[in-house]
């Protein structure tokens, strides 16, 4: 994303004082300016009008870009960060994003209801096995027909990409920033197969823009 951009989305999480912590404003303008995610996503998603649920949502960065793309969506965001809910109810309070709203949720426990297109961007892994297959046959529940379920995630495929992928979050971990340690990362092949299965069409793009990490974007869509 382009660095003017970048900073205009990552204003909206400047601290109220100007002595405030502004660890989530440099660490938005960071992310949005080196990772093709947001991008990637709002590719994904153009064309769409069904309503979006954005799984693991953090801080919210992604209903900021898609507003910025001109995707203009019905946008929930749940994540079981209490702490990441509070701070992106106030960024999107903050630049009047009215068509976004944001909850707790477990996704280790429950999945919630929801009928549209759904998203979960980096946070399949840090799922444990057998609660990832409910969540993914969940999701795959959730599309209505043109709807498009996308995820990002890191694949287990042994190569040295992946190795600091799973390295980084486990770190990500210790510092704080996530709340749980990486559990289980997909098989490519096999993640494949089982949305194929399900009568979606699928295909799987790198997403490593300018970082060391073995990040895929998998689209998953529902005919029409």
């Amino acid at each position: 994303m382009a660095h003017g951009q970048a900073d205009r989305i990552a204003r909206a999480y400047l601290p109220e004082h100007p002595l405030g912590n502004r660890w989530d404003y440099y660490y938005s303008r960071a992310k949005l300016g080196s990772d093709p995610l947001y991008p990637g996503v709002s590719a994904a998603l153009r064309g769409s009008r069904a309503p979006l649920l954005d799984l693991g949502c953090g801080l919210g960065l992604l209903a900021h870009t898609l507003h910025a793309d001109g995707i203009r969506l019905p946008y929930r965001g749940v994540d079981s960060d209490a702490a990441k809910i509070r701070r992106a109810r106030r960024a999107v309070e903050r630049v009047g994003l009215d068509q976004a709203r944001f909850e707790v949720v477990d996704l280790a426990r429950e999945v919630p209801e929801h009928r549209g297109s759904v998203v979960i961007l980096d946070v399949l892994q840090f799922i444990p096995y057998p609660a990832q297959e409910r969540a993914l046959d969940a999701m795959i529940a959730m599309l209505t027909p043109g709807a498009r379920l996308v995820i990002r995630t890191g694949l287990d495929d042994g190569t040295g990409r992946a190795r600091i992928t799973r390295a980084v979050d486990r770190f990500s971990r210790v510092l704080g920033w996530m709340n749980a340690n990486p559990r289980y990362y997909p098989d490519g092949d096999a993640l494949r197969a089982r949305l194929a299965a399900a009568g979606l069409q699928v295909e799987f793009t790198p997403l490593f823009g300018r970082t060391p990490f073995n990040n895929w974007r998998i689209v998953a869509a529902r005919p029409d």
